[in-house]
């Protein structure tokens, strides 16, 4: 059968746009070059990335994933197989339209946020343990404490972020805000893939400045109930 890409090609022709004839042949290598197995550093980086994402975004994480080892860009773990399944490809498609809306809406996204804690970072350490822990117990049980441990940090971060947007009357932060978590996942997977060690390196210090950003955000929710609470209070001794 013809490769898609040439196929592609032969109509961008038929339409009058010409490319360097040679162009199928170096897509096919580029493609091939991706579809390789992954190295030890690629996996390591694959889970990383799946367990810190899947607190941004799960069900992003697993369709992302899913669609490209489908597609033959990623050659996926045998423990990440089950993703590119078209049942699985439908169902997360269908949670990250839902996700994808939800999450932009003020009020909304920190309810949502709310319900799914409880999936995420189980989520998080069970995608991750799937990418890395083929091998053996050790490696499986590793792999989870990395990828719930990476979640739960993003899980934080984004929930007491949201929650800190959501005192603003104004509902633009929160649309920027969800965009652009959606922009890092997809920039962590790819890098993940593609440039394992900058991802490791963008790794570390996106995970210390969450950290930071947890902790000030925290004590900025904790004063704001506190004058909420005082308010109250006062307003009904006023009574």
């Amino acid at each position: 059968m013809e490769p898609l890409w040439h196929r592609i090609v032969q109509g961008l022709h038929s339409i009058g746009i010409h490319l360097d004839p040679g162009a199928p042949a170096a897509v096919d290598a580029g493609v091939a070059q991706a579809g390789a197995p992954m190295d030890l550093p690629s996996l390591v980086a694959l889970a990383a990335a799946l367990g810190w994402a899947s607190g941004l975004r799960l069900y992003a994480v697993v369709f992302l994933v899913g669609a490209a080892g489908q597609l033959g860009w990623v050659a996926l773990p045998p423990g990440l197989a089950v993703l590119q399944h078209p049942a699985m490809l439908i169902a997360s498609g269908v949670m990250l339209s839902v996700e994808f809306f939800a999450d932009k809406i003020p009020g909304v996204d920190s309810l949502w946020d709310l319900m799914q804690s409880v999936i995420r970072i189980p989520a998080g350490a069970a995608l991750a343990a799937a990418a890395l822990g083929a091998d053996s117990a050790t490696t499986t049980v590793i792999a989870a404490l990395l990828g719930g441990t990476l979640a739960a940090s993003s899980q934080a971060a984004k929930t007491t972020t949201r929650a800190a947007i959501n005192t603003s009357p104004e509902p633009f932060s929160n649309l920027l805000a969800s965009l652009f978590e959606d922009g890092l996942v997809v920039a962590a997977l790819w890098l993940a893939v593609t440039h394992p060690l900058v991802f490791g390196i963008a790794l570390l210090v996106a995970v210390l400045l969450m950290a930071v950003l947890t902790v000030i955000l925290f004590k900025f929710l904790r004063a704001a109930w506190r004058r909420l609470g005082t308010f109250f209070s006062g307003s009904q001794k006023a009574v």
